[in-house]
């Protein structure tokens, strides 16, 4: 595997095996010394274009504990607000030794572009571009929902499993990965949301719902993951007031109580709290989200291995 830009890019077996490896990177973010030589002289660029907490530390995080070098590039303060290209910027850091770029843009298929053309021979990972991808969080995800439900044995898929998949699905690129990779998984995967939100193209129409109470009475699901709304990608109005989003599509304190004692909460971050979900539900005994933020960094260490050392492929 030369770059990571989709989740489609993995098949059921190389899935299985980054999250087995990520198990394993798991072990040693638990020891007292969190470090690993296997990347030594390696070093890995963290090219963001866009704000990002969670995703940007975990990469820093999981090179450095594989013993990479790391640059950590921010678009603003830097040339590209002087007005260089992508290409360029690219260029430039690969000229310093980039052996891999993470790479977060704001335009839809810019890890696909970078990553076929010659601009650069590094090797690509995608960390979200546009409304388009995000495969590593997908797999941080499935690492979740793997290690959250009771008698799931190490190295299993997610065959017979119900994942609920909440809120703006047309504007996130978390959904369109977890969409992909936890059916490559053998999940059953549903979607809910609004009807301005919810693109019938990406998912079977039984599996498509339009009411929150609807979709947890028929589907029962085993996951419920909410969505963060991203109104900061949203140029009209797709749903008439917050309060009334909340109403009949929030996860909240009466909606967690018909959900199974088991079901898992999953929420990609930074919570709108009071919006997709409140802060019964995001700090209940289900909610998965500091997990999914530890799981991150195995995840992301796993990635970085099997792109720059030759591991499974």
């Amino acid at each position: 595997m030369k770059h990571l830009l989709s989740a489609a890019d993995l098949d059921r077996g190389q899935a299985i095996s980054l999250l087995d490896l990520a198990e394993d990177m798991s072990d040693v973010n638990d020891r007292e010394v969190k470090k690993l030589p296997t990347l030594r002289g390696k070093t890995v660029v963290n090219l963001f274009f866009e704000d990002s907490t969670r995703t940007r530390i975990s990469f820093e995080l999981a090179a450095k504990r594989l013993s990479a070098d790391v640059i950590n590039f921010a678009a603003k303060g830097s040339s590209v607000s002087k007005g260089e290209s992508l290409k360029d910027t690219a260029q430039t850091l690969e000229a310093m030794g980039a052996d891999a770029i993470v790479l977060r843009h704001s335009s839809s298929g810019s890890a696909y572009r970078l990553a076929h053309t010659d601009w650069v021979k590094s090797a690509i990972v995608n960390a979200g571009d546009g409304s388009h991808e995000h495969p590593t969080q997908a797999l941080l995800d499935a690492m979740t929902i793997r290690q959250g439900v009771s008698n799931n044995p190490r190295g299993k898929d997610l065959s017979g499993l119900r994942i609920l998949i909440v809120g703006d699905i047309s504007h996130s690129r978390v959904a369109r990965s977890n969409i992909i990779l936890l059916s490559t998984l053998g999940a059953e995967v549903h979607v809910c949301g609004p009807t301005t939100l919810v693109p019938s193209s990406l998912i079977e129409a039984e599996r498509l719902h339009f009411l929150l109470d609807d979709a947890i009475r028929s589907v029962n699901p085993d996951v419920v993951m909410m969505l963060r709304v991203q109104q900061e990608r949203m140029n009209a109005s797709f749903f008439p007031t917050e309060r009334e989003y909340a109403r009949i599509w929030g996860l909240n304190k009466s909606r967690l109580a018909r959900l199974d004692d088991k079901t898992l909460i999953l929420h990609p971050g930074p919570m709108n709290r009071g919006l997709e979900i409140d802060a019964a539900s995001a700090d209940s005994k289900n909610s998965q989200v500091l997990n999914q933020v530890k799981n991150g960094v195995s995840v992301r260490m796993a990635v970085l291995f099997t792109l720059l050392s030759g591991g499974p492929s």
